[in-house]
This record gives structure tokens, sequence and C-alpha cells, in this order.
């Protein structure tokens, strides 16, 4: 296991962390998980007000001793952003009362997703008052936030300067999120990725396409190393349900070095097909098509499409299209059958799309059945 410094908190964090949402079977299952990601080496616990019974799980591992010593695992919990700081006081309380803990070592405000939780953020008497109030009382020691929001709304919330660390989303098959990485950077802000087996692309289980193109690798160790090999990335979430799901990801944990050539080849190769299934259908993920006055999220819709067809990726594209209004600010837009034809984003492409005849395909070839989010 390598490990790297969570920019300004300091902290050294393996280059995995253990996310807590999927192992809600039972206490016993949390526990084996736990004590099995500490003994592979794993020194990052990540949980959530909102994961379902995840931190009481976790507290009870805390009470029944840890297998290493409180100093040596590093325990982060997310609260959402409150208008006020009486709710975020109490729900830092709560949060420590389940954990087990006199302490948290890293407080995310989980979900800085809308343009109104910047505004709670930045509020004399909002949530952040309760926060730095933890601070200096030492029941938090840093502070951070996760988001789904869109590129704006996280650049925002980066430049606030209230952050030590950003949880986002970010992955071969999705770097819109790029200039926040480079941001966070700049910043000496540590850099958590989000999900990038499921999120950045339901690799786990691959389409057989994609598993030709990526060879000699696996899809998933190939964005494992996308990212492992950015120094600016200190650690990727690992969500496994039991602890035998820690095995094969961990097996990269040590590859952090630059991209070898037969891995640039193998992105290069994905590029191409990409390019080549496409053709003067492909999205080149400017953005410059919105607003669409009818709330779809075009850019990300046309994703999704751009890889059902280009790689076959449409069991991935099924799930994350069936959470459009379905999930809220976590993912927010209309579903592309929501189109009226108006025309509006028409003369904003660069690429000269036939963007409405673009979306009605992909509503063809992704609509399903409705998503939502895992711990809602």
């Amino acid at each position: 296991m390598q490990y790297r410094r969570f920019g300004k908190t300091n902290l050294h964090l393996s280059v995995f962390s253990l996310g807590t949402m999927r192992y809600l079977a039972d206490v016993k299952n949390a526990q084996e998980t736990i004590f099995a990601a500490l003994a592979l080496g794993v020194n990052h616990v990540e949980t959530a007000r909102g994961y379902g019974k995840s931190e009481e799980y976790l507290g009870a591992s805390v009470k029944g001793g840890l297998t290493v010593p409180r100093s040596q695992v590093y325990i982060t919990t997310k609260i959402p952003p409150t208008v006020d700081a009486d709710s975020m006081r109490r729900y830092i309380n709560e949060s420590l009362e389940r954990l087990n803990l006199n302490y948290l070592d890293c407080l995310g405000i989980h979900g800085l997703n809308t343009w109104e939780h910047i505004q709670w953020i930045q509020a004399n008497n909002g949530c952040m008052k309760a926060v730095q109030e933890a601070v200096d009382d030492g029941r938090v020691h840093h502070v951070g936030f996760s988001t789904h929001g869109s590129l704006d709304i996280i650049l925002a919330a980066i430049n606030t300067d209230f952050f030590e660390f950003v949880n986002l989303h970010y992955y071969y098959f999705f770097q819109r999120n790029a200039p926040a990485i480079q941001l966070a950077a700049d910043k000496d802000m540590g850099i958590f990725i989000i999900s990038p087996a499921d999120k950045g692309g339901r690799l786990y289980t691959p389409p057989q396409t994609l598993t030709d193109l990526c060879q000699p690798y696996s899809p998933l160790e190939l964005n494992y190393r996308f990212l492992l090999s950015d120094h600016r990335v200190t650690t990727l979430s690992l969500g496994p349900a039991t602890s035998d799901e820690l095995i094969k990801p961990l097996q990269v944990a040590d590859s952090v070095h630059p991209l070898t050539v037969l891995e640039t080849l193998a992105f290069q190769r994905l590029e191409e097909h990409e390019k080549s299934a496409l053709k003067t259908d492909k999205c080149s993920q400017c953005y410059a098509c919105l607003p669409c006055p009818e709330n779809i999220n075009i850019p990300e819709v046309l994703r999704l499409r751009n890889l059902a067809v280009a790689y076959d990726m449409n069991n991935y594209g099924k799930y994350r299209y069936g959470m459009f209004e379905n999930a809220g600010h976590w993912f927010p837009g209309m579903k592309a059958n929501r189109c009226t034809e108006c025309g509006e984003c028409l003369p904003r492409c660069p690429e000269n799309l036939n963007i409405p005849d673009l979306l009605e395909d992909t509503h063809e070839r992704l609509s399903g059945k409705s998503g939502r989010r895992l711990w809602s």
C-alpha cells in the first residue's frame, strides 16, 4: 500500500480509502470489512450521516477496539450543509456519538451541489459557524466538502478557501472536473476521488468491447492507473459490500508510477475507437449547449451515448440515465424525451451536432427503470 499527503491537512492517507456506503448488511459484516481493510494497509475510513447505519456500524468497531491504534486510522464522516448553525451543531454531536469518537480526523460537508448550498456555507450564522466551533474545540481536525455539483459550483466552493480537501467525481470516462482538480491542487487541498469503479463506468462488470480494447489490462485497472499515476490525486474511494471485494482492487495499490508505454497505448486505442465508432456524432463535452430551456443536462446525456455507442457501456448508461428526474440535486436534469426541439442548443454546438436527434436516440437506447441513490 502506498500513502500520499492529503494536501494541507498533512495527513498521509492510503491511496485507497474504505468507503462505507455498501457494507450496510449488518454490523458483523461491517466489522469484518473494516478489519480486513486495515489489515491490508488502508488507513482511511469514510462514512456519512446519510449512509443508513454506517456510522453506527463503524462506531461499534471503534468501541470494540480497532486492530490498529486510533492514532493510525483516519476517520471521516460527512454531514450535509444546513441553513443554520444549530442544526450543524446537533448533527456533529450526533455523528460523534454514533461513531464512539471524541474527535473526527476529517469532516466533509456532504453534497455542496447547488448555488443555495454555497450561500448557506457563506452565511454569517450558517453551518460553517458550528463547524468552526468544532475545529476550535478539537472535535474536528480538518474540514472539506464532497460534491456532485456542476463544475462552476465546485470551483466556487474551492475558492471560498474554507476547505482543506475535496471529494469529487473524476475518471478516465469523465474528465469534466479536470479544472477543479487543478485548482484544488494549486490550493494544496487533498483530493479524494468518489467511486471510480461504479460511477466511473461500472467497470467491475465491463462489456466485452471495452474489455478487449483495454487489453492486456482490465478496464477497472486502467481507470485506477489513470488516477493513481496523477500525483495531484491523494486517494480513491473503495466501496466493498464484503471484505472479499477488497482483494482485487488493492492489487494495484502500489502502482503509483507514471503511465507505462503499454498503458498509454491502451488509452490511445480507446480514443481512436471512440472517434471511429461515433464519427461526426461525438459530443466533445464542451457544455456550450447549455442552458437547456427544458433543463435537460445535454452534455451528460450525450456522454452516456458516447460510451454506449463507442464501448457498448449500455448497462452503465442505463444505470446513470435512470437517475435523471429521480435523484434531486445529486444528479440533476430531465430525461432526453423532454426535448421540445426548440433549437436553442443547435447554433451553440461547435460540432454542429443534431442534438434533438441524438437526445431522442439516447432515450431510446438507455431508457429503462428509474434509479435512485443507494443510501436514499
